[in-house]
This record gives C-alpha cells, structure tokens and sequence, in this order.
C-alpha cells in the first residue's frame, strides 16, 4: 500500500488506491480502474472508474517540473490556486466550470467532476465540429470571471488581499513573460520552433521589426503590473471541455491578477487557430464555407456579446463611487478592448513560433497550406498588436482575417 501522507508523483495503480482512500465515492471492495489522459504542458490528470456502478472522478496532480520541458522547475502551489480558483468560478459562473470535490495539499492534487461525455475543444474543432452555444457561454464565463473581481465591484481592500493570494510569480515569470511576451520576438533562449518554410519570413515579421518589438514591450509592462481582475491566464481551447450545449472551463492554474484583455484575446486568438486549420484542411467547398462561416460568427459574437454583457453587468454590480461615472464605463471597456486585440496577437504569435505550439497549425499535412496558414495567423497577429486601438467589434477582427488571407 502506497504512504499519502508524503508527496510523491503517483501512477495509475496509487491513484486507485488513493480515490479509495481519500473519497467517499468508492467502497473498499470496489474494483477500479485508471488511465492517465492528461495531454497538456503541466500536470497529470487521472480518470479513475467503477463499473459496477457507473461512478467516476478525475484527479489531477501537479509535479515539480513541467511535462513539456525539465528545464522549468514549477510548484505546485499552483494546484491550491487552481482548486480555490474553480471553487470561486462556481459560484461566479455556475454550470460553467467543473465542480472540485476535495482538495489535498500534501499529495498536491484534487478530485473534480469527470467531464468524459465532453470533449476537449480543440480536439473538436480539429474534427471541425461547431457548437452554437460557445459564444454565449464563454462571454458569460468572462464578463463574470473578469468584471465581478475587479475593485470596481469588489471593496478595495478585499481585492488587495486576493491579489496577495493569487500571485503566481513562477508560472508568469518563468512560463508567460518569456514564452509569449519574448522569445517570439528574438528566441533569446533557442527554444522557438519554426517551420523551417517560414524561417525567414519569420525573421521579417518578428525578429527584425523593432517597431513591433516596442509594441510588444508595452503590452509585456501592462501584463506584469495591471493587476486589474483574476484571470485564467491560460484560456485557451485546451483548456476547455465542451459538448453539444454545455461548455466547461477547465485549468486555471495559471490564474492570477492581471489584465482582463489577457483572457479575451486568448480565446479570440484560439479561434483564428481554428479557423486557419479549416480554411487549410477542409477540401470540400461548401463545408469549408460553412465550417469558416461558423468560426467567423462565433469571434464576433465574442467580441460583441463581451461587450454588451460587460455593459450590463457594470450597472448592476459596479459598487466603487467613481467608477459610477457614466463616461468611465465607456472608457473601462475602451482599454479592456484595446488590451484584448493585443494579446490575441501575441497568443497567436506565439503558439505558431514558440515552444508551445498548437496543433490547428502543427496537424496541417500540406507544407504549402501550412506555410500560408503560419502566414495568415502572423500578419493578422501584428496588425491587432500595432493597431490595437482599432479593433472594437467582432466585424473588425473578421474583416482583418479575410483581407490577409485574400492577399496570401
């Protein structure tokens, strides 16, 4: 029998021995099984079932170093954060992320709802599968996240010490700053991954632009110093588990107190993946057009159904005398957008040329098609980090992608 009271990374015969133990969902007689199906950069995650009687859970460990690379040393204080994180999101945005039943700060790793009748989203997506309901959950998802943990809502005081909570200094220092906000622009550290068919139209584009470089800079400040809101910090379509008419935020460990725009032009970043994996894999015409036609509505139902939400949302919960003022609320969402544009093109960027890439792009069997999609995603990209101030609708986004892509 393995020992929980000391921390140790488990297999799959300590996690049944573990639920057994630590959950009141099995007898000791049960006969379980497991498997480890976690495909992310961090953590393991566990499914273990009975059965006889239909029971199942996910437990999810954090271990000391990253999946993806030895080289970042992580800990997993981040499993605290994630479980209060998802039990704050629950009562924030009910049905919309999945319930944690235990948490155990020795063996760093919690049980959670098993979701296995959904499915991850991206993997779904690349199955060019839609879901009507997306764009209306995951705005509600982010306006309530976001909006109702800001100090605009929340006493000031209050917000300060969640901001003390929930600082998460090794995974942004040593995973975000670099990762997104850096190596795209100058692979300072070797670890950029690009095709080598766009090897020198990446030089162009991102190592030698200096004016895109100051761009860059500023929005890396503002990420680390705009402490405005508890973000995801890492919402991606990865981190999202969907089915016909229920989606679920997944993975909030990289959550922190940061800009809100961090977490909108993730999402809006992860859907042009998808659209550009379409637009390159789909052969037959009328279900390319219809597939693309669904991605385009969903971005700029986003954009347009965040700002509507957030707009009402603000008069009925904003609680700070000041932020009343009727022309600071139009200004709010003004900066709110302008950060959005621009972290969507930094996601963008660097999910096609850093270490951590995705599979829209990675998948594409065509090198042709993949050299024109890599291209499509890093033009718009440094157009919605140059002239982030222009892109206030969903309109904007998608005129932007089909223009490029015209001209590809």
């Amino acid at each position: 029998m393995a020992d929980f009271s000391k921390y140790f990374l488990m297999s799959t015969d300590n996690v049944m021995e573990y639920a057994k133990e630590k959950l009141d969902m099995f007898s000791d007689d049960a006969v379980l099984q497991a498997k480890e199906i976690g495909d992310g950069n961090l953590n393991y995650v566990f499914k273990i079932w009975e059965d006889a009687t239909g029971k199942s859970v996910i437990i999810k460990q954090a271990g000391v170093e990253a999946r993806i690379s030895s080289d970042f040393k992580l800990s997993t204080d981040r499993n605290r954060i994630e479980v209060e994180i998802l039990t704050l999101e629950d009562k924030l945005c009910p049905g919309l992320v999945p319930h944690i039943y235990m948490y155990d700060p020795v063996m760093n790793c919690f049980a959670m709802e098993d979701l296995s009748d959904h499915q991850v989203m991206r993997s779904a997506l690349l199955k060019h599968e839609q879901f009507s309901q997306f764009a209306d959950d995951i705005t509600t998802y982010l306006v309530n996240s976001l909006l109702l943990t800001t100090d605009r809502v929340m006493d000031s005081k209050e917000k300060k010490e969640m901001v003390k909570r929930y600082i998460n200094p090794q995974l942004c220092a040593d995973i975000s700053e670099p990762l997104v906000y850096t190596e795209p622009y100058n692979d300072n550290l070797g670890r950029n991954l690009v095709f080598p068919p766009n090897a020198d139209f990446v030089k162009k584009e991102l190592y030698d632009d200096k004016a895109l470089h100051l761009e860059v800079a500023k929005l890396k400040y503002d990420f680390m110093n705009n402490a405005q809101s508890l973000i995801h910090g890492d919402l991606h379509t990865g981190s999202v588990f969907i089915k016909q008419g229920s989606t679920r935020v997944m993975d909030p460990e990289f959550a922190f107190y940061g800009p809100m725009g961090y977490d909108i032009g993730n999402v809006i970043a992860n859907m042009i993946f998808a659209w550009a994996n379409g637009d390159a894999t789909i052969e037959n015409a009328e279900e390319k057009a219809d597939y693309l036609g669904w991605i385009e509505s969903t971005i700029s139902n986003i954009v347009d159904l965040f700002k509507e939400k957030f707009l009402k949302a603000y008069g009925a919960n904003v609680t700070e005398p000041m932020s009343k003022t009727p022309e600071y609320r139009d200004y709010f969402l003004d900066t709110v957008l302008t950060d959005t544009a621009g972290v969507a093109g930094l996601e963008m960027n660097r999910r096609t040329v850093g270490m951590a890439q995705v599979k829209d792009l990675t998948t594409i069997p065509d090198e042709a098609k993949r050299v024109r999609a890599e291209r499509i995603v890093i033009l718009c990209a440094k157009d919605f980090i140059m002239n982030r101030t222009q892109y206030k609708t969903g309109k904007d986004y998608i005129d932007k992608l089909k223009s490029v892509a015209a001209e590809i």
